[in-house]
């Protein structure tokens, strides 16, 4: 399976209807899914073995973490393509979860984060709200009502990563302007690319915090 927006912030545009549960389609998708994890877990584990330790054949380890979102954002591509919501929340999630583990164990590197945290928010918060957030469509597999997807145990699972992917971007990007002013603390263009890159650090799952505020005092209220 290939997909055109993997290296980008942009997702797919999803069949026009979702997968059959249990159809042989679905089956494939989340057989793809799983392995496809599978690989991205073992290219990390391979980061930190030595090369001599390497054999033919061996799947080749993460150098950066460019090489990690383009996967990862392939992955959430296919998963979005579905249009099956149970499929969608699943896998983002697990996607989400991945990037708090990896994230850390390479460079800092802002655009490469940044792009795939601003297509995950696209995905997430347009999944809360039952329509793409940016065109505005109702999405295929969901009937008018918002949150089919995810249940309450799915949101607050969201909430929590959504909070610490937040708190990690900010530590890795103070981290990183650290380093930079130690190196070359006379360079005027780092500090205009340091405050752009600030402002998109602060909207890391924006879109998803509206909707997430939004659906879990709905809950809220509905349980009292």
């Amino acid at each position: 399976m290939t997909t055109t927006s993997s290296n980008s912030s942009t997702l797919p545009r999803p069949r026009s209807k979702p997968l059959r549960a249990g159809s042989k389609k679905e089956d494939a998708i989340r057989r793809y899914a799983e392995e496809k994890i599978l690989h991205i877990s073992r290219r990390f584990t391979k980061k930190f073995q030595p090369a001599e330790e390497s054999r033919f054949g061996d799947v080749k380890g993460y150098v950066s973490f460019e090489e990690v979102a383009v996967d990862l954002g392939g992955l959430a591509d296919v998963v979005w393509l579905s249009a099956t919501p149970n499929l969608q929340t699943q896998y983002l999630l697990s996607i989400a979860g991945i990037l708090i583990t990896y994230l850390p164990a390479f460079p800092p590197v802002p655009s490469a984060t940044l792009s795939i945290l601003k297509k995950m928010d696209h995905a997430f918060s347009s999944l809360l709200k039952a329509e793409d957030i940016v065109t505005g469509e109702a999405l295929p597999g969901f009937s008018g009502s918002m949150n089919v997807g995810f249940s309450k145990t799915d949101m607050v699972r969201l909430k929590g990563l959504v909070e610490e992917t937040r708190v990690l971007v900010v530590n890795l990007m103070g981290y990183m302007e650290l380093e930079e002013d130690k190196t070359d603390p006379q360079t005027e263009t780092s500090m205009d690319s340091f405050e752009n890159c600030d402002m998109d650090v602060a909207r890391v799952y924006e879109h998803t915090i509206v909707q997430l505020e939004k659906l879990l005092e709905l809950s809220n209220l509905q349980s009292h």
